[in-house]
């Protein structure tokens, strides 16, 4: 039985409990330019090139997420050149102004935040390539924080051609959670699931599979000591996307020696984590 989660791991849709349907649509498939790839029943799933990014289900009746409680930090979109990640953050600025919380040169990525209309965070940003990420003596990623000037940055690497037709590849490059304490979620999600620490920095944790600086973040900065999670609206399920079905059938063996409570249809693992964040497991198509 395998410990960890294989190379080439990636992160998939994450799921948003929507109360707005429209008002949401217009933010994701308008303001992002993300395609609508289908709907399901009322269920809208959206990205680009055929990658799913984000699924809006409705929820009418269900309370806004509490932001001292369990459950999304953030939806982390990956777009594959500045000039995607440019035309993003403009048309954002240009919709929604007020949407805009802060951005940060990470040293491996460059990233720009947000809100959306329902109040679910919103990373967009563009990774450095892997041969120029600075390393620790173990050969892990380091990550830090530096000020990013968006004037600047949407100077250098905005194009017209990106911002009136976007074509750059976006993908959910990472999910950060919100969780109750990191000692829990780091047995979860690393000791069952089989991430990789990458970095621990006490109040938030940052794993991986494959080397990645981090597929999954962990922190407790607004909810520390919180309990399992009451319905509401934002996050459903996010899903992690397995190269092979071999791989999933090696987690599936290690949910099962852990004693997990697992939905299985055969083709994919539904898991709750300790706060009832709901995780979903499937093989490449």
């Amino acid at each position: 039985m395998t410990d960890s989660l294989a190379d080439g791991t990636r992160m998939g849709a994450v799921e948003l409990l929507v109360d707005d349907l429209d008002t949401m649509l217009a933010f994701y498939r308008d303001t992002l330019a993300l395609d609508l790839l289908r709907v399901d029943g009322e269920t809208h799933v959206l990205g680009r090139g055929g990658v799913e990014t984000v699924t809006l289900t409705p929820a009418k009746g269900l309370p806004r997420f509490n932001r001292s409680g369990a459950g999304l930090f953030h939806t982390a979109v990956l777009f594959d050149s500045r000039a995607g990640l440019a035309s993003a953050v403009a048309r954002v600025a240009q919709a929604a102004p007020g949407a805009y919380t802060g951005s940060a040169d990470h040293y491996v990525s460059q990233a720009f935040y947000f809100d959306d209309p329902e109040g679910n965070g919103v990373e967009l940003y563009w990774d450095r390539p892997r041969a120029e990420w600075p390393r620790d003596s173990a050969g892990r990623p380091i990550m830090g924080t530096e000020y990013i000037d968006a004037n600047g940055f949407l100077g250098t690497h905005l194009t017209e051609s990106e911002f009136v037709k976007p074509s750059a590849a976006a993908s959910v490059g990472h999910v950060h959670l919100q969780v109750g304490d990191i000692p829990t979620a780091k047995d979860f999600y690393v000791g069952t699931l089989g991430f990789e620490v990458v970095f621990d920095m006490g109040s938030a944790l940052f794993i991986s599979a494959g080397g990645y600086h981090h597929h999954v973040g962990l922190n407790t900065w607004n909810s520390q000591g919180a309990g399992p999670r009451a319905a509401s609206l934002g996050l459903g399920t996010m899903d992690i996307v397995l190269p092979t079905p071999d791989d999933v059938g090696a987690l599936r063996d290690r949910l099962a020696f852990r004693g997990a409570q697992v939905a299985d249809d055969g083709r994919t693992l539904t898991v709750a984590d300790p706060w009832g964040s709901k995780v979903r497991v499937r093989a490449e198509d």
